[in-house]
C-alpha cells in the first residue's frame, strides 16, 4: 500500500478507536490529527477561545498535510472536509467516510469538550448535516456504522484495503 488511509466522519462516530485498530491490523503506523495539534498547541477548546476557529482550520490542515505524506492510517478531526483546500489534500488518498444514523453518538460525545457542541446534540445533528455532502465529496467508500460492531468495521475496512486495485 502507498497511500494513506483517512477516516472521515462525524464527530463521535469512532475514526481514533477504529484508526487504531485498522493501523494495528494493517501493520501501518497510526495518527490522529486532533491528537497531533493538542500535543503541539494545547486543547482545541483553548485554540479556539483564544485564537478562532480560522486559527485551528490553519493548524488542521498544516498538520493534515504531514500525516497524508505517510503511509499511515490517518484520523481526522469531523472537520477537517469543511476546509477545500484540506478536501483537494485528501484527493490523493484512500479516504473512508464512517457515516452513523447517529443513535450512539451522545453518550459518546459527553466525555469531551466540544467547542462547536455548545446545545449538545441538536448541534451535533446540524452540523452532521451540513457536513455530509462534503464527507460523501472525499470518499472513497463509505461505511455504515451504525448497526456494526468496532471490530465488524475495522475488518470490513481491512478487507476493502487489500482489496483495491
Amino acid at each position: 500500500m502507498d497511500t494513506p488511509v483517512v477516516l472521515v466522519g462525524p464527530m463521535g462516530v469512532g475514526k481514533t478507536t477504529i484508526g487504531k485498530k485498522l493501523a494495528k491490523q494493517l501493520g501501518l503506523s497510526f495518527v490522529d490529527t486532533d491528537k497531533e495539534i493538542v500535543k503541539q498547541h494545547g486543547s482545541i477548546a483553548k485554540i479556539f477561545e483564544k485564537s478562532g476557529e480560522q486559527h485551528f482550520r490553519a493548524l488542521e490542515h498544516e498538520f493534515l498535510l504531514s500525516a497524508i505524506s505517510t503511509n499511515s492510517v490517518v484520523a481526522t478531526g469531523g472537520g477537517v472536509v469543511t476546509q477545500e483546500n484540506n478536501r483537494l489534500a485528501l484527493k490523493g488518498s484512500f479516504v473512508i467516510y464512517l457515516s452513523t444514523n447517529g443513535r450512539h453518538i451522545a453518550s459518546r460525545l459527553l466525555a469531551g469538550r466540544r467547542p462547536l457542541l455548545k446545545n449538545g446534540i441538536a448541534d451535533w445533528k446540524r452540523i452532521y448535516e451540513e457536513r455530509k455532502p462534503l464527507y460523501e465529496q472525499v470518499a472513497s467508500v463509505e461505511i455504515e456504522t451504525s448497526s456494526k460492531s468496532l471490530n465488524s468495521v475495522v475488518s470490513e475496512i481491512v478487507e476493502l484495503v487489500n482489496n483495491r486495485g
